[in-house]
């Protein structure tokens, strides 16, 4: 038995638009008329690939998802919508996904897209993508009974499924182009052709990329823009001066405090907001192994000893959000509002050092130790204040930098480290980002932001396993409240704050942002208003 085939609405966004009070978000006001034309400028780092199959950096979806699509795309509210697929149907059991795919959608290079297209992907996906492992694991096999339908065969129920399926987590690739062996797939990871609103021009290293309108585009009439252009930089400076004077018309990479400063500018338009699909958090993780922080009352004391008030104005301009959990308040309903963060109490973190039996030395010290951070400004920020928090009560940090190479290599691989500062994505479900976090089947295996603490709990894993297949989401509520009530009690990792991302755009730029994907939306409803003569 199978549920109706579900069509997304496609107006819900204007809508949604239309009636929030926070009305920015949407680019602009809605009152006037999309214009045609024009070139839109985005800044920010350059990044190591143009698809998002193999890589899911920042830089790689945002730019991914303008030329190569996914099944679906969502609404603000997380509510699917039609894309490649136009309807959708789930088995009662949760373990078929039928995809009804939209006909006469043709390939960059004018080859006709179908269902072999998809049943690729979503192989390839669950073969090499980083996150795709864990998202797609339970598919089987895609039954392409038709061209125009693709049936996705999972041995267990997937409740989170549908959500992995925008265009920048799981883009959709022209099978015809990567059978043809590993320098074709490379060549299309550089210049990708897609099914998408934006056709790749070209990429000239270390200055931009040049994205043209797709006058073949399915959705008939769009896009609006002529040109999308990524220029490269990553100096914070010069991101904010593009801005400032206009070479730029957006950028998703402003420094927290350039946006407080941006705010007062007549021609932009400054926030600081989290990704509520990505749903990056900071955190502090200790390595469980090691002799100090091994011990559960040494992790309380750190986190009684860390003011993340304070920690939110050193490094996050107070646009970050403390938090009592791994699951961020975005993340509903999961999120459990009934956990508070730890409160900031030196007197508590100085009494649980001497119970686990680290006194102070003549010179006031406890212990000393290393601290690695993930190498961006603002958290090697971060660390510093974490060093200046934990010398208050006896514990004496060293800073260690190192390269993004060296940092993965010590953590994950070598083990080499007492606690770390790190940035990690919780994701759009629990089971694709905070899983990752704390299940022990990947505890130490060196794989990049998989469990680094080495963590192990029986009742964690037995937790996770069942919220990872339960069709039932109220139980599965229950389940990760569960999860989240134990981890935050014996504190692996200590997570800090939500972190937001700095968007700033010029006035004249609108419809940037049509769904929950943010900037890694495909910017099909996007415009520039003309130049006034």
């Amino acid at each position: 038995m199978s549920l109706p085939f579900v069509v997304a609405p496609s107006s819900l966004r204007k809508a949604l638009c239309a009636a929030a009070a926070a009305g920015a978000l949407c680019g602009a006001t809605l009152a006037a008329p999309p214009q045609r034309g024009g070139t839109l400028t985005i800044v920010g780092a350059e990044p190591p690939a143009l698809v998002s199959l193999t890589n899911t950096t920042v830089g790689v979806r945002d730019i991914s998802a303008k030329v190569t699509e996914g099944l679906l795309g969502f609404d603000d509210q997380f509510n699917p919508r039609p894309l490649l697929a136009t309807a959708w149907t789930v088995s009662a059991d949760g373990k078929r996904y039928s995809f009804r795919l939209r006909p006469g959608v043709k390939w960059h290079d004018g080859q006709p897209f179908s269902s072999a297209d998809v049943a690729y992907s979503i192989q390839e996906l669950k073969r090499a993508n980083p996150r795709g492992r864990t998202s797609l694991a339970g598919v089987e096999r895609v039954e392409t009974p038709d061209p125009l339908t693709a049936v996705m065969v999972l041995s267990a129920p997937a409740p989170y499924l549908l959500r992995a399926l925008a265009a920048a987590e799981s883009p959709i690739v022209p099978k015809h182009v990567y059978e043809r062996g590993e320098a074709a797939a490379a060549q299309n990871a550089n210049a990708p052709v897609g099914t998408g609103p934006f056709r790749f021009k070209q990429w000239v290293r270390g200055s931009h990329v040049e994205l043209e309108r797709n006058p073949d585009y399915w959705d008939r009439g769009k896009p609006y823009l002529d040109r999308v252009i990524f220029r490269f930089s990553a100096d914070a400076a010069a991101i904010a001066a593009a801005l400032e004077t206009g070479a730029s018309d957006f950028s998703t990479s402003v420094s927290l405090a350039d946006v407080v400063r941006l705010q007062n500018h007549p021609r932009l338009h400054a926030e600081a907001q989290p990704s509520a699909y990505l749903n990056n958090i900071a955190v502090v993780e200790f390595n469980l192994k090691n002799e100090f922080f091994g011990h559960p009352q040494v992790r309380k004391a750190v986190a009684h000893a860390i003011d993340l008030s304070l920690l939110n104005k050193v490094a996050y301009h107070q646009f970050a959000q403390p938090l009592g959990s791994p699951v961020p308040p975005t993340l509903l309903p999961f999120h459990d509002p009934g956990l508070k963060p730890y409160k900031h109490d030196a007197a508590a973190a100085n009494a649980l050092l001497d119970a686990a039996g680290f006194k102070r030395g003549p010179d006031g010290k406890r212990f000393a130790a290393t601290i690695d951070y993930f190498p961006t400004p603002t958290l090697k920020q971060v660390a510093e204040y974490v060093k200046a928090a934990l010398a208050r009560v006896g514990i004496h940090l060293t800073v260690r930098s190192q390269d993004l190479g060296v940092f993965v290599q010590r953590i994950y691989a070598k083990r080499e480290f007492d606690l770390t500062v790190n940035g990690l994505g919780t994701l759009f479900d629990p089971t694709v980002g905070v899983q990752r976090l704390y299940a022990s089947k990947d505890a130490g295996k060196g794989i990049p932001w998989i469990n680094a603490p080495g963590y192990q709990n029986a009742e964690v894993d037995a937790l996770l396993g069942q919220a990872a297949v339960e069709p039932d989401n109220a139980k599965r509520v229950a389940q990760f409240r569960r999860v989240q009530a134990v981890v935050m009690e014996e504190l692996p990792l200590l997570p800090l704050v939500a972190v937001p991302r700095g968007n700033v755009w010029n006035r004249r730029a609108h419809d940037l942002f049509n769904g929950v994907e943010g900037a890694a939306g495909n910017l099909a409803e996007a415009w520039v208003e003309a130049p006034r003569p």
